[in-house]
């Protein structure tokens, strides 16, 4: 059972690291910020908008609930939604960068 949760909680470690990296790369190379987004004026860049929002989605969305609401106050209840959205997410996309990690190495 313990160990089921460490690969667990190192897979959504290994998404969230990803992510990160990857919008944090975006940004420095399009020089602006991440967004959740499907947006674009070409086909081409909707779809490439649509694959950062999906790559880039759990680091978003954690950034997310840190946002203040009106009266300069973090609400609580938006901390913990976007934490419980981005770390599913994040199991999601470490899940897909694992396993195409073990595709090509084996």
């Amino acid at each position: 059972m313990t160990r089921e949760l460490v690969l667990a909680a190192f897979i959504m470690g290994v998404g969230l690291c990803m992510a990160g990296m990857a919008t944090h790369l975006y940004q420095a190379l399009a020089r602006q910020p991440a967004m959740l987004r499907f947006d674009g004026k070409t086909t081409l860049a909707s779809m490439g908008n649509l694959v950062m929002s999906f790559v880039c989605g759990p680091y978003i969305m954690l950034q997310t609930g840190w946002r203040h609401e009106e009266k300069e106050a973090i609400s609580m209840t938006s901390v913990l939604v976007s934490a419980l959205v981005a770390f599913g997410w994040a199991f999601v996309t470490g899940l897909l960068f694992m396993s195409a990690y073990v595709a090509v190495r084996y």
